[in-house]
């Protein structure tokens, strides 16, 4: 062969090669015909120059408005399939949860942040189907009642923050379910919002948070190759690794304390307790395991209420009338000199209606925590790619009209008449049905949902009997400061931003019984405000709407 022919060949193979490559490349970031429609992408980047940075949840929302139940964003060579209707989402997370139950791969929040141990991030494998067998029985009905005292104790001891320092209401809120969660998982309470545990636990959370949200976590997971970039000039893997040592650490020493609360006879019914003991059971179930664990719940349940109700209190300034009825229910049951408690639920449909449309109004989790399916599938005539992460709209869930008129009205009108509680209206065959879906949905769902149901009726119910929320006046105009429920703090969690609110108690006679109730539960206390002995055998009028 002439040296002329070998070098057409060879320009001839390059061009091939070359053609292909540019093919392949072409179809980076396109949407096939026979994926779920969506907005229009560009060559190799798809979709993600359409994604904001902020208010993501708002452009969630519109696109849903635009395309239906169900729409794709492709993300580079990754594929989004976003889920934006309860029926969508039963159809598919929760008929179909073998497949849709695991989650896409996150390299900052699960390798790097949390060292794999997450159950929140953990993808559909052995070791998770272990930890959630183990989280439900540890966060089972039964298993619920024992932290009863809990929800009773710290209810009344933000009531007494609340008439104290009414100015710092978030800090007590904050520090009302940090407390209710550090007693559940590791068995001490949080008396002040300054102690080392509680700044440490919520400065790694929020700095996690801020970390696993940004816009460089994201290209980690959408080009893996950046991964090998040495830490020196990659510095979110740098810091990611020393708050997971932080973190760890930290879990692991309030772990360890537990257990040896065990041996000396001073442990408190808590879930790091019952995983002690189930660590007999399960041999791959480790210290690090168990830990992380536990911490796991403690910042996932103590969020997610104080967030709620942070919502709740701002829905009460901007609407008054909500105030009025619900007050005009507590006098008719409680009266002015006995505060709430579980037994009453049956006999307050208003309050239970206020807790549900919390939930509802400001869900925290706006979308959701993205899940991952695992082989092909078909809805609705679109295909469904494996690997794909899935999103659960749960903001235009709840903000549909057709399924909640006049959507950014606080109205618990809404769900008079609705007597499920957040475990029943998730297990309901109609999707129509359930009340909201901040607690996920599918195999993934919270299995503390019950618990949270319990925490924020007291919480929203003894609020509402002690002080009444009103706006404040500007100083220069003398109009009405009404918060503004748009301007909310990003990150994984969102919630309202700071705004002020008058917080003044309804009588002296509410005022005197809240200081005779925690006066009581003091007695109940050691020197540093932790439990000498738990109450045992509380039992509630709440228990059939829990069964």
């Amino acid at each position: 062969m002439s040296f002329e022919g070998a070098n057409t060949i060879t320009f001839t193979a390059i061009a091939i090669v070359l053609s292909a490559v540019f093919w392949k490349l072409s179809k980076i970031g396109r949407r096939p015909s026979s994926y779920p429609p969506g907005p229009p992408t560009l060559p190799l980047i798809g979709n993600l120059h359409q994604i904001p940075n902020q208010k993501r949840h708002l452009q969630f929302e519109k696109w849903a408005q635009e395309y239906g139940p169900i729409y794709s964003l492709m993300l580079g060579t990754k594929v989004m399939i976003v889920l934006n209707s309860d029926l969508a989402i039963k159809d598919l997370v929760d008929k179909r949860g073998a497949i849709y139950s695991s989650r896409p791969q996150a390299y900052i929040a699960q390798d790097i942040l949390s060292g794999g141990l997450r159950i929140l991030f953990m993808p559909n494998s052995d070791v998770w189907k272990m930890a959630r067998k183990i989280a439900h029985r540890v966060l089972n009905i039964s298993a619920a009642r024992t932290y009863v005292p809990y929800q009773d104790l710290e209810s009344k001891a933000m009531l007494l923050g609340f008439l104290n320092s009414p100015g710092d209401f978030i800090n007590h809120l904050r520090r009302y379910s940090a407390s209710l969660t550090t007693q559940m998982t590791f068995g001490f309470r949080t008396t002040s919002t300054q102690t080392k545990e509680f700044k440490e636990v919520f400065d790694i959370l929020d700095r996690g948070s801020e970390l696993s949200g940004s816009r460089m976590a994201a290209f980690l997971d959408l080009v893996p190759m950046l991964r090998h970039i040495p830490e020196c000039l990659l510095p979110i893997k740098k810091e990611g690794r020393e708050i997971h040592r932080r973190e760890l650490s930290l879990f692991r020493r309030l772990y360890l304390q537990a257990k040896q609360g065990l041996v000396d006879g001073s442990a408190k019914p808590c879930i790091c307790v019952d995983l002690i003991k189930l660590q007999k059971e399960e041999e791959i179930f480790s210290d690090d395991l168990a830990a992380y664990l536990g911490g796991s719940l403690l910042q996932a349940g103590s969020e997610t209420t104080s967030s709620i109700l942070v919502g709740f209190i701002q829905a009460m300034t901007i609407f008054p009338d909500v105030v009025k009825y619900a007050q005009e229910e507590l006098e008719r049951v409680c009266g002015d000199k006995r505060m709430p408690d579980l037994n009453d639920v049956p006999n307050l449909p208003y309050i239970r209606a206020c807790a549900k449309e919390s939930l509802r109004w400001m869900p925290g989790f706006t979308l959701g925590i993205p899940h991952s399916v695992t082989q092909d599938d078909t809805y609705m005539g679109y295909q469904i790619p494996s690997g794909s992460t899935v999103i659960l709209n749960v903001w235009a869930v709840h903000n549909d009209p057709k399924r909640h008129p006049y959507p950014r009205q606080f109205d618990p009108m809404r769900y008079i008449g609705d007597e499920q509680t957040s475990t029943n209206a998730s297990n309901n065959p109609d999707a129509t049905k359930r009340d909201h879906f901040v607690f996920g949905a599918g195999r993934r769902k919270c299995q503390g949902m019950h618990i949270a149901d319990r925490s924020l009726f007291l919480a929203i119910g003894r609020l509402l009997w002690a002080f009444n929320f009103e706006r404040l006046s500007d100083p220069e105009t003398n109009q009405e400061i009404i918060p503004d429920m748009n301007d909310l703090a990003e990150g994984v969690m969102m919630l309202p931003k700071p705004f002020r609110t008058k917080i003044t108690p309804r009588s002296a006679e509410k005022a005197e019984c809240i200081r005779k109730e925690w006066g009581q539960m003091e007695e109940l206390l050691d020197e540093v405000a932790q439990w000498k002995v738990v109450p045992e055998g509380l039992v509630w009028g709440d228990e059939h709407n829990l069964e």
